[in-house]
């Protein structure tokens, strides 16, 4: 029995659905750990495509459960919405096939309004949030205010924490950021009608996954967004409202630390980022916008054009130390095809000094200059390889040196978004 968690190491988007999807055909049970619907995977199968918010990417599979932790904030609305996509595309999602934790928290529409509203209040100072309500239902789960999936299976119970909370919120939303107050009747009503659909797949999902360790199943868990936006480990206050790290996959769907076995990370071959915040090796220049272009670089739930840059490893770094990271999977190595030099960044100078972690504080973050180890590019066509010696002389010149630097082995390359277009160098199961 191997348990593998697969944690993003950049600022998300680098690709986890992919190779969740791969991995999911050897594993049993697929669990997602953290995170809302700000977070999205695409995936390219057999040349359609599909995108994920909530929904483990497991789900393609006919034989594997997939499982919704209580570390997620669930937005109801748009897991009945994937769940009906999904049917459409000739997928059926039943109890069977995915379950919700009673303990995970219900994104209501009240924190959709304040986080939106917060945003236009800030102006020119907003952090980027994709007004989705991630970040407000995570405050009301710290303020125990909050509402579980197991509320929608008791009307009585939802009614009143409706009420209770809308006297705060409605205050908030009219007196301090002047916007709209909400009535709670409709509110209730569509939760409600919600709930009828939903109540079959709430279960204790802590409980299932002791289950299928005790017969021995294999179990990936999903996490959503980077390290770097975790809200402890990341470039605060342009983070996320929850911990995308491995040793949240605990906490967020219930298991032991013992049980976790094997902690992969996903590195794209170079760095993007969505929204606002430090980006030490960005480019704004052509290559910037040649990455952007021949990569697509948009994001999968906002829609948003991603900023661009060099593969910066001194973020890699940090995240194998903080996720105590076993192997690491290179995705959209194929983007770089073309260009005739590569920089990977290996370290920062900061007022003369150069330094190999990125720094807590943004003044000093700022102040970062990215020191460069320059390789030479390769303009072969890669899509193609299915191991590493039919790849170019450059190619695994650039690869050897992410895992010379970071002492971290590769076990996976994806040179193209479809299923077959990958390299497997080490199975984590």
């Amino acid at each position: 029995m191997s348990n593998t968690v697969v944690v993003g190491t950049q600022w998300g988007d680098e690709g986890k659905g992919k190779v969740v999807d791969l991995l999911t055909a050897r594993a049993d049970m697929v669990v997602r750990f953290q995170g809302g619907n700000n977070a999205g995977h695409t995936l390219v199968v057999e040349g359609k495509q599909f995108i994920f918010h909530i929904v483990p990417s497991g789900i393609l599979y006919e034989d594997k459960k997939c499982l919704i932790g209580n570390g997620l904030v669930v937005d109801p609305e748009v897991l009945l919405e994937e769940i009906k996509s999904l049917k459409q595309a000739g997928i059926e999602v039943t109890p069977d096939r995915l379950s919700l934790s009673e303990k995970a928290q219900i994104i209501m529409p009240y924190h959709k309004a304040i986080d939106l509203a917060r945003e236009v209040a800030k102006g020119r100072d907003k952090i980027g949030t994709t007004g989705r309500g991630i970040g407000p239902c995570y405050e009301d789960k710290a303020a125990r205010t909050g509402v579980r999936a197991v509320d929608l299976t008791e009307p009585d119970t939802l009614e009143e924490k409706i009420t209770v909370n809308l006297k705060e919120k409605n205050f908030y939303l009219t007196s301090f950021l002047g916007a709209e107050p909400l009535d709670a009747q409709p509110i209730l009503d569509r939760y409600l009608e919600m709930a009828e659909i939903l109540t079959p797949f709430i279960t204790d999902v802590s409980v299932e996954l002791a289950e299928g360790l005790k017969a021995n199943k294999r179990i990936l868990f999903e996490g959503a967004q980077g390290t770097h936006l975790d809200i402890d480990h990341g470039t605060y206050p342009f983070v996320t409202s929850s911990n995308p790290i491995s040793g949240a996959a605990c906490a967020g769907a219930g298991i032991g630390p013992g049980q976790l076995h094997h902690v992969m990370g996903i590195v794209k071959a170079y760095t993007t980022r969505v929204g606002a915040g430090p980006f030490v090796t960005e480019l704004t220049d052509k290559t910037g916008d040649y990455i952007q272009e021949r990569g697509a670089e948009f994001g999968a739930t906002t829609g948003r054009r991603r900023r661009c840059g060099w593969l910066d490893l001194v973020v890699v770094g940090d995240s194998a130390r903080i996720n105590g990271l076993n192997s690491v999977a290179i995705t959209k190595l194929d983007v770089l095809t073309g260009l005739e030099k590569l920089n990977i960044c290996v370290g920062y100078e900061i007022e003369g000094k150069l330094v190999d972690h990125r720094p807590a504080s943004l003044r000093k973050q700022a102040l970062c200059i990215p020191v460069y180890k320059e390789m030479e590019g390769w303009q072969e066509d890669i899509t193609r390889a299915r191991n590493m010696d039919q790849l170019p002389d450059q190619a695994r010149a650039y690869l050897k040196a992410i895992e010379e630097i970071t002492a971290v082995p590769i076990s996976i390359v994806s040179v193209g978004p479809g299923r077959e277009e990958t390299i497997l160098v080490q199975d984590p199961f």
